[in-house]
């Protein structure tokens, strides 16, 4: 009885672990992606962002990898501060993690900074053992009323 115990014991650790184990890597690569769009370098983005990434911004504007590397590069979209309220992951699939939350961003626009917060739906996907950005797609929140 005791060995069957222990034994139930170590497998669902084992579980705890190798469940625990994608969300702390897509967790990590979204602080990757974060820090990489806070100081766009082309080498850093190609590698975080999916070759089918969409991004669909909260203004209606949707961009593609190329596109959206350019524009973080130019300088004409400046990600200067972006601060999770909420964040979780599910896994729907092995291979895909959904995330969901808000957060309070600061955007430089060539119109002039914006401070939005948005609530997102991120799509991300393993693609040859790495976590990778594949989708984007937000919504501005309506200020919290006083």
């Amino acid at each position: 009885m005791k060995t069957l115990l222990t034994s139930l014991i170590c497998l669902v650790s084992f579980i705890s672990f190798a469940e625990d184990a994608p969300l702390a890597a897509v967790q990590a690569a979204d602080d990757v992606r974060v820090a990489a769009m806070k100081s766009p370098d082309r080498d850093k983005l190609s590698a975080i962002f999916s070759d089918e990434l969409r991004y669909a911004h909260s203004s209606g504007v949707v961009d593609t990898k190329a596109s959206f590397i350019e524009s973080l590069l130019k300088g004409s979209t400046k990600y200067l501060a972006v601060d999770y309220v909420e964040r979780q992951f599910t896994f729907p699939a092995p291979d895909i993690a959904l995330m969901t939350g808000s957060a309070n961003l600061k955007i430089g626009l060539e119109t002039g900074p914006i401070e939005p917060t948005l609530a997102f739906l991120a799509v991300w996907r393993l693609e040859g053992g790495q976590w990778r950005f594949l989708a984007w797609q937000s919504c501005k929140l309506a200020p919290p009323t006083k």
